[in-house]
């Protein structure tokens, strides 16, 4: 995507990719996400944090089709996606990076690759997009016949980033994907978050460390205790008082 046509994307005219309206969804007895309106607009990077808790794992988890809300919608490309399983949602360009990477551990990195595209049928393509997988990341190329199980927790997280992105969503969601990693690995993972973002992926990012999220993000919710509580453009509430006193460490 050009640079122009990045930033159209992102103007508040630009088409909504996901829209979610008074979710609830609840364990057990507990509701954990108390009724929630978000949405992703086209071309956006959007960031939903908060403590640990707070409901955002939660909130990926129903939207793609792991847990059954108790109220709600949720739409992507503006249709309800409520009832849909996971695989089917892949299909649809919908794809997520969960908390914990979630690697083929006995497959290799050429295997994990090959199965991020098995809704796709065009050899041709799936094999540029190999290839394309292994300039952004060069460590998988360097380990292409390795076994996932046997890398390090960042490259199980480029890993499991690359493979979502061969299916070529059209929305990706990103949960926690600095969780336990060293600074110089967190940096690389959000140069490439930024770099896919750039090339017009539309991302929802999860991320406790709300620094790193605010400075990548167009725009941010924060969520607490099953609420969204604060919403606006990230690099004015990387600014705001309140969310640096709660968030950031650092005094209103």
């Amino acid at each position: 995507m050009s640079e122009a046509a990045s930033s159209m994307a992102k103007t508040p005219g630009a088409e909504v990719v996901l829209a979610v309206k008074g979710l609830k969804v609840a364990y057990g007895g507990i509701q954990a996400v108390k009724g929630i309106d978000l949405e992703v607009r086209r071309g956006e990077l959007v960031a939903l944090i908060g403590a640990n808790g707070a409901g955002k794992t939660t909130t990926l988890k129903a939207i793609t089709g792991t847990l059954s809300p108790s109220a709600g919608d949720i739409a992507f490309d503006g249709r309800s996606i409520i009832g849909r399983d996971s695989f089917q949602l892949v299909g649809q360009g919908l794809a997520m990076v969960p908390e914990g990477r979630g690697v083929f551990a006995r497959m290799t990195i050429l295997e994990n690759l090959m199965m991020g595209a098995y809704t796709r049928d065009d050899t041709a393509g799936i094999k540029t997009d190999i290839d394309r997988m292994f300039e952004t990341f060069p460590r998988l190329k360097e380990r292409a016949t390795q076994l996932a199980g046997t890398m390090s927790g960042g490259e199980q997280q480029m890993l499991a980033m690359a493979r979502a992105l061969m299916s070529r969503p059209r929305l990706l969601l990103l949960d926690e994907p600095s969780m336990g990693l060293s600074p110089i690995m967190v940096a690389k993972i959000f140069e490439v978050i930024r770099a896919v973002s750039a090339s017009g992926t539309t991302l929802l990012l999860v991320e406790q460390n709300a620094r790193l999220a605010l400075e990548a993000a167009d725009r941010c919710y924060v969520m607490d205790s099953g609420l969204i509580t604060m919403t606006g453009d990230a690099a004015s509430m990387l600014n705001d008082p309140r969310v640096r006193a709660a968030y950031l460490g650092e005094a209103g």
